[in-house]
């Protein structure tokens, strides 16, 4: 064991008295030693209740023969963070995440870790931890918000960010807009649409590093405890079966996350963290492998922002298994790749698809390529990704006018004062991982355009990216990104910008000659970050986004 380097032999009789000082006793001490890294904290909705979730896995774990010791973990909500300089930490915290846990890990020489995380950052920063430290680890998150209720229909945040720009152009109330204030986020738990947090808890599924439900079953369930009990339970076995994460992480693992994340149709920002996870366990995953995934896999769910469906839904309908279940009737899974509960095909041979509404029938789907496009092309030579899946059918292939912008702020205002109109596209730099520094995500902007009607008339594209609640022609991780000298940095006002979301391209319509003038003139921004600090740190190291923006 690990643990036999802080409990066993007289060379460590200081170590166990630092242990019997806290209260633990010699029989506690001869037995596993089981880490629960716990991201509970009193700012971030998903988190506010994983004091439960802790506490219900200690349960399993004792149950199972093992000693339970908890430690906490940072996170950073996106929704409070959104639109100020927070929202430049947001990625940046996933580093942070990965390097406490691997430190707390190996600094107390545990046997094996839960991991209890819920919201955006945090299940990647987790699960890259765990693909680094590559000891039994098992994730169990802390589930789903339930939907909200706004004039007598199911809401999330997403329409309440959306209602703050119809609220500004006069479309709706002030009642109304106090009633999503009030009324969107009804429960703890991670919000209630197909959003980053949702979307990496059910990727996490289909990679085979929680037990089936972690993506779906509710936070407010009793069936939540339960499971939580249940993966107490099965850390023990992984333990005393010597699984390891890289045991489960294989090339193949990700091949079916991204098949769920294209059935699914996630958040882009899992264009991110699986590259990034990947790089922790070893496995080559290249942005191009999406687009080969998506062209085979159908787009099952429609869930918000894409559609009217909400997590809830989901779950009733069979949760991830029943997706898994129906993609696996076209052959496009490896189901004998292992997961924390077994062999993946034996992990859902029972599901069940229990409304085809919400989970369409492989034979059936919304459409029959998957929910995600990487875009290349002169304007994104290394790859640029949109959700698809929520992109209006007479915005896949466009052209238009480019309005630049050189931050998220300046786009904002434009679009409020009436300065955006049907057909421009937006163009928003200087937001990339080093650029930004922080790579932050554009829901102010994309969620004003939607609530002011241009959602069908406007695209708009940056180095920056999205939050899994924006919806339209939105494109980001844009790469290169502008402030290493990408093409998106030469862009100027009335450039023509073409788009093919279903050709997967994106092409600045600029002479070459007139670009490489404007390359002479082009000098790279000062840094945003200053000289200190954790964001001047990360502006050093961090790669691109189509790298993952991970730190080397």
């Amino acid at each position: 064991m690990h643990s036999d380097f802080v409990t066993k032999g007289n060379k460590v009789v200081p170590h166990r008295s630092l242990f019997k000082s806290m209260g633990y006793t010699d029989e506690e001490l001869a037995k596993p030693l089981i880490g629960i890294a716990n991201a509970h904290s009193e700012v971030v909705p998903g988190h506010i209740h994983l004091d439960d979730i802790a506490e219900a896995v200690k349960k399993g774990i004792l149950a199972a023969g093992g000693t339970p010791i908890e430690f906490p973990s940072i996170g950073v909500c996106d929704g409070i963070s959104m639109g100020h300089i927070g929202m430049r930490y947001s990625l940046p915290s996933r580093e942070l995440i990965a390097d406490s846990v691997e430190s707390m890990v190996l600094a107390h020489a545990f046997d094996a870790v839960v991991m209890i995380p819920n919201c955006d950052k945090i299940v990647p920063g987790m699960l890259m931890a765990a693909a680094r430290l590559n000891i039994p680890s098992i994730v169990i998150s802390g589930g789903p918000m339930l939907a909200g209720r706004v004039e007598g229909r199911a809401v999330s945040l997403s329409q309440t960010f959306e209602a703050v720009g119809a609220h500004a152009a006069g479309k709706i109330s002030d009642e109304t807009l106090q009633e999503y204030e009030d009324q969107s986020c009804p429960t703890c738990g991670s919000c209630a649409g197909m959003f980053t947090a949702n979307s990496m808890n059910c990727i996490t599924e289909a990679l085979g590093m929680g037990l089936p439900g972690n993506g779906t079953t509710p936070a407010v369930f009793a069936e939540r405890l339960r499971l939580a009990k249940q993966a107490g339970k099965q850390i023990m076995h992984l333990y005393n079966e010597g699984i390891k994460p890289r045991d489960i992480m294989t090339k193949n693992a990700f091949l079916n996350a991204l098949t769920l994340d294209m059935a699914l149709g996630c958040s882009t920002n899992s264009m991110l963290h699986l590259p990034a996870i990947a790089y922790e366990a070893g496995v080559d995953l290249p942005l191009t492998l999406a687009n080969e995934i998506s062209a085979k896999t159908p787009n099952l769910c429609r869930l918000a922002p894409a559609g009217p469906h909400h997590i809830e839904d989901l779950y009733n309908a069979g949760g991830v298994p029943a997706v898994m279940k129906e993609l696996s009737t076209l052959g496009i899974l490896h189901l004998d790749e292992k997961t924390v509960a077994g062999k993946l095909g034996d992990v859902i041979k029972t599901a069940t698809n229990r409304n085809p509404e919400v989970i369409r029938p492989a034979n059936n789907p919304f459409s029959p390529v998957g929910g995600i496009m990487v875009l290349t092309g002169n304007l994104a030579e290394k790859g640029s990704v949109v959700k698809r899946s929520a992109v209006a059918d007479e915005m896949m292939k466009t052209s238009g006018k480019a309005r630049v912008f050189e931050s998220e702020e300046e786009c904002a205002e434009a679009i409020y004062g009436n300065k955006i109109k049907p057909g421009d596209v937006v163009v928003i730099r200087y937001e990339g991982p080093k650029g930004g520094p922080g790579m932050r995500e554009m829901l102010n902007p994309t969620a004003a355009l939607m609530g002011m009607g241009l959602g069908k008339e406007v695209s708009l594209i940056t180095d920056g990216r999205f939050s899994g609640a924006s919806r339209g022609a939105c494109i980001g991780h844009v790469s290169p990104e502008a402030a290493i000298g990408g093409l998106i940095g030469l862009v100027e006002e009335g450039d023509k910008i073409d788009i093919d979301i279903n050709g997967g391209t994106l092409h600045l319509d600029v002479p070459e000659n007139v670009l490489e003038e404007r390359r002479k003139k082009w000098k790279p921004p000062a840094p945003k970050a200053g000289e200190k600090g954790y964001l001047a740190r990360y502006q050093k190291l961090v790669t691109g986004a189509d790298k993952g923006a991970v730190l080397v």
